[in-house]
């Protein structure tokens, strides 16, 4: 028997981490996933999934996820069953083996290249002399290093 499932799409909200009674991580979220067909308007449904990832796995996606990233998860489908009020509810969701992070976090990007732009302001207006000797240094140290690298050689095919 085989329970795979492999889902990709953009995240509903921050995911939220929690911690068992015995320490254990674990990180919950949501995904958005369209269909793959269009319904009688000709749009695209979405379909909301809910995703489980335990221990270092649910503190990397805590800690570099948050709202509208893009990512890839792989895993095996859940359900869970609860009852209340003598109703039971069947709740699936998946619970991840795998995730990976599709595109860029651009805001904390941005934020933190800025924070890092302010600093080098204050560091250039202090230590004008010092700055320019490290400068010097790192070209240096770049041009033993000059392979021809060219990033679109990497480009992720979808």
């Amino acid at each position: 028997m085989l329970n795979r499932i492999v889902l990709i799409g953009r995240l509903t909200r921050d995911p939220e981490l929690r911690y068992t009674s015995n320490g254990t991580p674990v990180c919950n979220f949501t995904l958005a996933v369209e269909r793959n067909y269009t319904n009688r308007n000709g749009e695209r449904d979405v379909d909301f999934i809910n995703i489980v990832t335990w221990r270092g796995l649910a503190e990397n996606c805590a800690r570099h996820l948050g709202k509208g990233r893009l990512v890839g998860v792989d895993g095996s489908l859940q359900i869970r069953k609860s009852e209340n009020n003598n109703r039971t509810y069947i709740n699936p969701e998946v619970n991840a083996d795998n995730v990976r992070f599709l595109d860029f976090g651009n805001s904390n990007r941005n934020n933190n290249q800025g924070q890092y732009q302010n600093n080098n302001m204050q560091q250039n207006n202090n230590n004008n002399n010092s700055n320019n000797s490290k400068a010097n240094n790192q070209d240096d140290f770049e041009s033993q290093f000059d392979d021809n690298f060219d990033a679109d050689d990497f480009d992720v095919p979808f």
